[in-house]
């Protein structure tokens, strides 16, 4: 039996300019969260880290703690 799994995206704008390695270490923190399907840097927009979840397992305020907590300033921006 398959159950429906709800899926969204949110940008999250990171004002500081992160080296490769620190893009790398951010993403693997925000992919080891319940809940998230997928996140990603795109070479062409290294401030932005594209994140796909299902909101009824983690929140977007708490995806953001999740970067900040790494030691960058960021925000969301909504899809």
């Amino acid at each position: 039996m398959m159950t429906d799994v709800k899926m969204v995206d949110v940008l999250v704008h990171i004002d500081e300019e992160l080296g490769k390695d620190k893009r790398e270490d951010v993403r693997d923190v925000v992919l080891k969260e319940a809940g998230v399907m997928a996140a990603a840097f795109h070479d062409d927009k290294p401030h932005l880290l594209n994140v796909e979840y299902d909101p009824d397992k983690v929140t977007s305020a708490a995806l953001l703690k999740l970067v900040t907590d790494q030691g960058c300033h960021a925000e969301l921006i909504g899809l």
